[in-house]
């Protein structure tokens, strides 16, 4: 990520769920005799993510006699709100899944991480970039690992912008709007949004105040929480109206974003709708979905458009880096996991598994799919790289301003109250 500038906030991201289940209890971790266990939760509950943590735990046992793993796959949806509540009880898993940003210093702040800045072995430095570990740092310190690279765009099928007589990704926002006209006179959605879930929907608006507001307002905002820059309120209006020439799937407020084929990411792999936005995780999402649960094969990628006039810096990218933590009480030999996973070994069975690009340099090499070395070269490239703004700004913060977004959406307030809903969470805290 050389030359880009991660917004961490005071990262992650909706990292690559697949979908179903739930969980059970917090960490089981022990020591006696020498035996240790542990716990971990991650989102994956089906598929081949869900086989990745289970052949990378047994492969880590197998080198470690000493250590077992219980593995436990928690909805996406559900894993802040109960993750929450484990660390808040003394009950936390001593391995999960960290979103980074505001979210992460959080928990910093309140004593439920390890330190692992001096856990990280030299290996693992040597293969994972710098600006990476920025994503996981806080407080100058290492709080996580990070896994992969998750920065968000369009994905879309490259059949329907065909039979739509689209040959260019749209460039701006005014190209974006004459695709979607294009589309809608092929039958087919033109966009996939699975609003039900929020976050997916608060993404456009995310998006949009990427390209209307400077990085350094987006940093002071990350910081004070204050909404008062005129750029957000414009970020908020650019979405209203183009969600006015009605853009979205049919009943989008309904729909989930990757549960199931009539999910968001479902129209996107059974070709009813053209396209999504949304992070690097979507293609594995995607390919869970499709008849044959194989990658979609005409899938495409490109950048979010330019919106002409904005103060953001034209090539900036929202999304970043998915991280693993272990909790404060856990044994050493959880952060020995962590590098585990982040071998080049690991790290090319988890781009395998989740059809996402690995965090791990040398693993990335092997990645052959156009779509994903697109994302790869515009984050690369990126001048500026923002955290998903829930991230940033904290639980508490960021899921009211999911819900404010959707509320406008849905013709309940507009951009002026979906600002002032922002501003009204923050000064709760």
């Amino acid at each position: 990520m050389k030359g880009t500038k991660l917004l961490t906030g005071a990262a992650v991201v909706m990292a690559g769920a697949l979908a179903l289940t739930g969980c059970s209890g917090g960490s089981d971790s022990s020591s006696s005799n020498g035996k240790v266990n542990m716990t971990l939760w991650q989102n994956s509950t089906t598929g081949p993510g869900q086989e990745f943590w289970k052949n990378a735990v047994a492969a880590f046992e197998k080198k470690n006699p000493n250590v077992t793993i219980k593995v436990q796959s928690i909805q996406n949806e559900d894993l802040d709100g109960k993750l929450q509540t484990a660390l808040n009880s003394g009950d936390a898993p001593d391995i999960f899944l960290q979103r980074g940003g505001g979210k992460m210093a959080a928990m910093v702040n309140a004593g439920q991480l390890m330190d692992i800045t001096d856990k990280v072995s030299s290996e693992t430095k040597k293969n994972i970039s710098e600006g990476s570990f920025k994503a996981e740092t806080y407080q100058d310190k290492v709080w996580a690992m990070p896994i992969a690279v998750l920065p968000g765009g369009l994905f879309y099928s490259q059949d329907l912008f065909k039979a739509a007589g689209i040959t260019d990704a749209p460039k701006t926002i005014s190209d974006l709007n004459d695709d979607v006209t294009k589309l809608k006179s092929t039958g087919v959605a033109p966009i996939a949004l699975g609003a039900k879930d929020a976050w997916p929907a608060a993404h456009w608006f995310y998006w949009f105040a990427l390209r209307e507001c400077a990085g350094s307002t987006m940093e002071k905002t990350a910081d004070s929480k204050s909404f008062s820059d005129g750029c957000w309120l414009k970020a908020a209006e650019d979405l209203q109206k183009f969600s006015d020439t009605k853009p979205f799937n049919d009943g989008f407020l309904t729909t989930s974003a990757q549960q199931g084929a009539g999910s968001s990411a479902g129209l996107v792999a059974n070709h009813k709708a053209a396209m999504e936005l949304m992070g690097a995780w979507d293609p594995g999402v995607i390919a869970s979905l499709t008849p044959d649960q194989k990658p979609l094969p005409d899938l495409g990628f490109y950048p979010f458009p330019e919106v002409p006039g904005g103060k953001g810096e034209p090539g900036s990218i929202m999304g970043g880096v998915d991280g693993y933590s272990c909790s404060v009480k856990a044994p050493k030999e959880c952060a020995d996991f962590l590098n585990f996973v982040a071998t080049t070994d690991q790290q090319e069975a988890y781009y395998k598994a989740f059809n996402a690009p690995p965090v791990n340099s040398e693993a990335q090499k092997v990645v052959t799919e156009p779509y994903l070395k697109d994302v790869l070269a515009a984050y690369n490239k990126a001048p500026y790289v923002s955290q998903w703004l829930d991230t940033v700004l904290g639980q508490n913060v960021g899921n009211a301003l999911n819900v404010a977004v959707v509320d406008m959406l849905a013709g309940k307030s507009d951009p002026k109250q979906l600002i002032q809903a922002a501003n009204d969470a923050a000064k709760k805290g």
